[in-house]
């Protein structure tokens, strides 16, 4: 490709932007990379200090000053690391007295990585471990969609089972679940980064698996509903913090090919879902769908409770000099708070609960692809709809088999989810190559540029395929050919994302709220609309709105972004 955005070789690489995961022999990183951590922005480096000495000028040595020439510490240098005492508030560093920084101050030691090489850093873990913890935080990722649509073949038979044929309560006790996703990262994506990733994971996943069994005993339709809910609320933390988990342990050019084994969750779990559940409920019945689910979620703690380890690193070095401060009697003088005081502990809870909308509607970015998304994960849900009456009542099929017409989309999904992966990979290092090595976001957009145009071609192959009652395997080809589509789009605009913002776990939690109000709202209207427009008519008109989304956001993307990410750097 010819034309490709380009930035100067000082560009800032997203370890220089992350700066929790990089090494700074300057020790600029205990003022800045601290700072401008996800989470170490919270951190507060305090010491005791002697009475202050007497006032000099602004400019002379000995002085850290703020913004507004206040006093704010001393620093000690020595070679070339520098250590900073007594740092109440971040200013301008200025030149520095090392005698009376020596005299007045005890220096606390750096809260960074010991050395490029440091073995706490997840970065720098086995490939086994970090593979594992990926594994593991992906396994997550797939039970909690699974159970989204595992429940849809079972549908007639829930109003059966509990004596309530109300179509409303019936559809709600399978949106309600994905409803759940909208909510849920919206506090869940915060917990993570006060407490770090791992127990909010397990906490959830615990969560998920108490409802999942409380579904399973449920005594009526309400009740089975609110457990739905519930559970959907455990399901959602893989979702919003999992790629957080990815981009904690992989650098960059190592990251696609862990993204693709993550990104699959959320799309195959859908598919598989109804294929597993049209069996389940013909040969064992409905209530095991909960059960099995259950035991599902089990494996998953069973798997996570030795083996997942935490990954994020403002949380690693916090409780790393926590625990060296107990030992090392010299570290007396030196406190970390990790959030101040208590209302300062629940302000930064707020502030992070805010920080996914605040991110999605005021990142033209942002929203852009997370509205793209949201479109597409519509459709997804839009389509599946459909899929019951076309393949039980107009080509016959039992339950159990109806729902192996959902494997073309699986299919679909799984081949290109390895495409985009290694596509993106030597798309990326071929212009950062270009680029003097210097790698941009924008080279993730051109294998969204392939998904853009062949999810529409699918929704046309399968809406026209099924209006003129062709025969079956068309209509699977055209929803095969939709998901792979849709996996070209979705898997780089996830890792983009990652690769864009500071707050990547708010941003992906901002899209998952977003794609989960549209995945639950779409299917509301699909009959009506395929009611008056066909099959054919429908699924055009999806088809020109994916068109229309798809193709001008990553163009204009392509071609602007690394301009407005330079102007709205340290906003978000």
């Amino acid at each position: 490709m010819s034309t490709h955005p380009t930035h100067p070789a000082p560009q800032l690489t997203e370890d220089e932007r992350t700066a929790e995961h990089t090494f700074d022999p300057t020790g600029a990183a205990l003022i800045e990379g601290i700072a401008h951590s996800e989470y170490g922005s919270q951190l507060v480096l305090e010491a005791s200090r002697s009475p202050s000495p007497t006032p000099v000028p602004s400019r002379a040595p000995g002085r850290v000053e703020g913004a507004e020439g206040e006093e704010v510490g001393v620093v000690k240098e020595v070679g070339a690391v520098k250590e900073v005492g007594a740092v109440k508030e971040v200013g301008t560093v200025k030149e520095v007295d090392l005698e009376k920084a020596e005299q007045h101050v005890p220096v606390p030691k750096k809260l960074d990585w010991d050395s490029p090489t440091d073995p706490d850093n997840p970065r720098n873990w086995t490939i086994v471990v970090k593979w594992m913890s990926a594994g593991i935080t992906s396994y997550y990722t797939f039970v909690a969609p699974l159970a989204s649509s595992m429940l849809a073949p079972g549908l007639p038979i829930l109003g059966e089972d509990y004596g309530d044929d109300s179509p409303t309560l019936i559809g709600l006790s399978l949106s309600i679940y994905v409803l759940a996703f909208a909510v849920g990262p919206l506090f869940l994506a915060p917990l993570s980064e006060m407490y770090g990733r791992r127990w909010v994971l397990h906490g959830s996943n615990l969560f998920f698996l108490v409802f999942l069994l409380a579904c399973a005993w449920a005594p009526s339709m309400s009740s089975f509903i609110v457990f739905r809910f519930f559970a959907g609320l455990g399901g959602s933390a893989p979702l919003a913090i999992g790629g957080g988990v990815i981009a904690d342990l992989f650098h960059e050019r190592e990251r696609a090919s862990a993204m693709a084994l993550y990104t699959l969750g959320p799309v195959l779990g859908p598919v598989l879902g109804p294929v597993a559940g049209g069996f389940v409920v013909q040969s064992i019945g409905l209530r095991w769908i909960s059960w099995l689910l259950a035991i599902a979620a089990g494996v998953g703690a069973a798997l996570g409770l030795p083996f997942l380890r935490e990954t994020y690193a403002p949380v690693i070095l916090r409780r790393r000099f926590e625990r060296r401060a107990k030992a090392d009697p010299s570290l007396a003088h030196t406190h970390v708070h990790m959030m101040g005081a208590a209302k300062n502990r629940w302000e930064f809870l707020r502030e992070s609960m805010v920080r996914p909308m605040k991110i999605l509607f005021t990142s033209l970015i942002c929203f852009s692809l997370s509205l793209y998304m949201a479109v597409q994960y519509g459709f997804l849900y839009l389509l599946f709809t459909t899929f019951p009456d076309l393949y039980s009542n107009v080509y016959g099929w039992s339950p159990g088999v109806s729902g192996l017409a959902y494997l073309g989309p699986g299919i679909g999904f799984f081949a290109c989810t390895m495409l985009a992966a290694g596509l993106m990979d030597r798309i990326y290092s071929t212009l950062s190559d270009r680029n003097n090595g210097v790698g941009l976001p924008e080279y993730r957009i051109p294998v969204v540029w392939i998904g853009a145009a062949l999810g529409p071609i699918g929704l046309l192959w399968y809406g026209w395929a099924a209006q003129a009652h062709a025969h079956w395997i068309l209509p699977i080809i055209g929803s095969g050919l939709f998901c792979c589509g849709m996996m070209l789009t979705y898997f780089p605009i996830q890792v983009y994302i990652i690769d864009t913002f500071q707050y990547a776990a708010s941003a992906l939690a901002a899209a998952t709220v977003f794609r989960s109000i549209f995945g639950s709202a779409f299917p509301l209207f699909g009959q009506q609309m395929f009611a008056a427009l066909g099959e054919g008519g429908g699924n055009s008109l999806l088809a020109g709105i994916g068109l229309v989304i798809g193709v001008p956001f990553p163009i204009w993307i392509w071609f602007k972004g690394a301009e407005i990410r330079a102007r709205a750097k340290g906003k978000l």
